[in-house]
């Protein structure tokens, strides 16, 4: 996470505000060119810049990526976001938008609840 250093929490909390709001439908700019969970958000460090001239390395959501993960092309699609470890590359490998998105909300509300409470028990 060296690269960013935004509040992970607040983050989460907008990408899930985010896709509660309708998310991640065509874009109003190039309705041809699918959108990409976490890379057409703000959560992602290289959001709007197609060069991508910042490693994911530096991104916040790295932790969340399992080590045998994190040299992928897009490692943020590798996150387990089901218990039985279904990921963005393998949702999206479905063609089931709505599955892909239930699964990354409800990720997000867990993590979120999560740190949330780690935050209380540490008094921060």
């Amino acid at each position: 996470m060296a690269g960013d250093d935004r509040d992970v929490l607040e983050v989460l909390k907008f990408e899930l505000n985010f896709l509660e709001q309708g998310g991640y439908g065509r874009s109003v700019h190039t309705p041809q060119k699918p959108t990409s969970t976490f890379q057409d958000s703000i959560t992602c460090v290289n959001f709007g810049d197609p060069q991508r001239p910042h490693p994911c390395s530096e991104c916040m959501l790295i932790d969340f990526v399992p080590e045998s993960s994190r040299n992928e092309n897009v490692p943020c699609h590798h996150i387990p976001l089901t218990p039985r470890g279904e990921t963005v590359a393998t949702l999206q490998s479905e063609y089931n938008q709505p599955k892909l998105e239930g699964a990354v909300i409800a990720w997000l509300r867990a993590v979120i609840s999560r740190m949330e409470q780690e935050r209380q028990a540490r008094g921060a």
